[in-house]
């Protein structure tokens, strides 16, 4: 599964990468991409390097990579971003991205807005290096999203979430759904159920679902700091504080897929495909992640006939079983 947006106080950011991975195998998630929401530069400086690709285990899922969400997206569409730390491609605007992130060794997916200048350049150079390029928080036309695609875009963050909904005339990036892979937060909050059979059923291949969770994930209703925001929970409700601005999720991997097969009437195989081979397609590691081929990674679920996660294993090893936690 991707998602988990951590807006941690740098000092605690590898901590709450631990907290985190190893809470998530309760909820059948063997390896993630932690997201770094739009930061100042000298956050990504100091998180970046703390990031380590490595395996699952007992410890935790195993980190695929970093997604880092900003901070070159679109003002209109910052969603609970921080506007003030916002940027555009300067002259060299490769450098200008290198400058801002100073690392890029654990990146595997960035998020930006592809009617921004100068993007296309930095779309191919990601590609070129092996990082996915990610459309969103974006207000770009069909025309400037097809550009992206054409120059290595494969990817669209949150599908109908923090873009320009879908016209008839113009569709926007919604018009690139039948073309590459999709996320989708299926939580039953940010996409309405229609919209989630609309997207499957045009294009179920390309169908990725994401939590969006936050670090807050797990938390008590009411408020808490997470880094420079406050966020306030109510159910599965995250807003930033004192507003009504969606700030993430706090839906696990387990909810997210029994929502989307209750929602679209998919099979479980389906359902259990968005959120597994799907993802592993679209980084490039079906070979050994997503699927439980010979000679991949045994990293696998046993769930009841409700899609409820009764053990997770990681590597043929179990990690987490529910009898484990007396419930």
């Amino acid at each position: 599964g991707f998602g988990v947006d951590f807006s941690l106080a740098t000092d605690d950011f590898k901590s709450g990468i631990d907290l985190v991975s190893q809470k998530i195998l309760s909820h059948g998630v063997t390896s993630f991409c932690p997201t770094l929401v739009t930061s100042p530069p000298s956050v990504y400086h100091q998180v970046l390097p703390q990031i380590s690709i490595r395996n699952g285990g007992a410890h935790g899922a195993g980190i695929l990579g970093a997604h880092l969400e900003g901070p070159f997206i679109s003002k209109e569409k910052k969603g609970a971003h921080p506007e003030h730390c916002l940027r555009t491609f300067e002259a060299g605007a490769f450098q200008d991205l290198l400058a801002t992130y100073g690392y890029l060794d654990c990146v595997r997916i960035v998020t930006l807005a592809p009617e921004m200048k100068r993007s296309s350049e930095v779309i191919q150079e990601l590609t070129k290096r092996g990082i996915c390029v990610s459309l969103g928080h974006s207000v770009a036309n069909l025309s400037q999203a097809e550009e992206a695609v054409q120059h290595g875009a494969t990817f669209i963050t949150h599908l109908f979430n923090a873009m320009l909904p879908f016209h008839h005339r113009d569709p926007g990036i919604v018009g690139l759904l039948t073309r590459i892979f999709y996320g989708m937060i299926s939580d039953g909050i940010h996409t309405n159920p229609a919209a989630l059979r609309i997207a499957h059923r045009a294009h179920p291949k390309g169908l990725v679902l994401v939590t969006d969770a936050i670090a807050g994930m797990g938390l008590a209703p009411g408020r808490h700091t997470l880094g420079q925001q406050v966020v306030e929970i109510d159910g599965l409700n995250t807003y930033i504080a004192g507003t009504k601005t969606l700030s993430g999720s706090v839906a696990t991997m387990d909810t997210c897929v029994r929502h989307f097969q209750e929602a679209t009437g998919c099979s479980v195989e389906t359902a259990l495909e968005a959120a597994s081979l799907h993802p592993a397609q679209l980084l490039g590691i079906e070979h050994k992640k997503g699927t439980l081929n010979y000679d991949s990674d045994a990293d696998f679920l046993m769930l009841n006939d409700s899609l409820y996660v009764q053990a997770t294993y990681i590597a043929g090893e179990e990690v987490w079983r529910q009898d484990a936690l007396g419930m």
